[in-house]
C-alpha cells in the first residue's frame, strides 16, 4: 500500500470508526466484541482499500454485518435465563426510565438471532428502507420484512411491556 493510500484509509478510520463501532456494538451488544468485530472488518478493508471505488463504509458495514452473522453461526449458543418480572419504570427521572428502556430494549435484542438483530439495527437504527437493507445484507425484500416481523413479535415476547416501553419514550424524547 502506498502512503498516500495508507493515509487515506487512515483519515477514513478516524473519521467514520465511531460510528462504525456503534454499529458493531449495536450487533454484538459487548464493547469488546464490537471492537473485535469492527477491528477485523477494518483490515478486510485494508486488503482491499486500493479496489474501493467511491464511498467505503457501505463496504465496512457490508463486513461487519455478514462477519456477525456468520460469526454467530460458527459459535455455540449461551443459554439465557429469562427475565421473570420488569422493573418498576414508573419511578424516578426521566433519565433513570430512560436508562431502564435502554437496558431492557438490549437484553431483548441480544437474544434475538443475528440476521433478526441485523435487520433491525439497519431499518431502525441506521434508518434504512427495506430495500437498502435487502441490498447491504445480500437478501430479498421479502426476508427483510419477514425478519423485522419475527424479530419485533420476539422483542413483544421478551419484554411484554415492549409497546408501552417504545411508546412513552418516545413522548420522553
Amino acid at each position: 500500500m502506498t502512503q498516500r493510500t495508507e493515509r487515506e484509509f487512515t483519515a477514513f478510520v478516524n473519521e467514520r470508526g465511531t460510528a462504525l463501532l456503534r454499529v458493531a456494538y449495536a450487533l454484538t451488544g459487548d464493547r469488546h466484541s464490537a471492537e473485535d468485530l469492527l477491528q477485523s472488518a477494518l483490515a478486510k478493508t485494508y486488503v482491499s482499500w486500493s479496489r474501493i471505488r467511491g464511498d467505503a463504509e457501505p463496504y465496512v458495514r457490508r463486513i461487519l454485518y455478514h462477519d456477525q452473522v456468520s460469526g454467530w453461526r460458527r459459535r455455540a449458543r449461551r443459554s439465557e435465563v429469562p427475565v421473570a418480572a420488569l422493573p418498576d419504570l414508573a419511578t424516578g427521572t426521566d433519565d433513570d426510565h430512560e436508562t431502564a428502556v435502554r437496558l431492557l430494549l438490549r437484553d431483548a435484542l441480544l437474544r434475538l438471532p443475528p440476521r433478526q438483530r441485523a435487520v433491525l439495527v439497519l431499518r431502525y437504527l441506521e434508518d434504512l428502507s427495506v430495500e437498502q437493507t435487502a441490498e447491504l445484507l445480500d437478501c430479498r425484500i421479502g426476508t427483510v420484512a419477514s425478519q423485522a416481523s419475527r424479530a419485533l413479535a420476539k422483542l413483544r415476547q421478551l419484554v411484554p411491556a415492549f409497546d408501552d416501553l417504545v411508546q412513552r419514550t418516545e413522548v420522553h424524547r
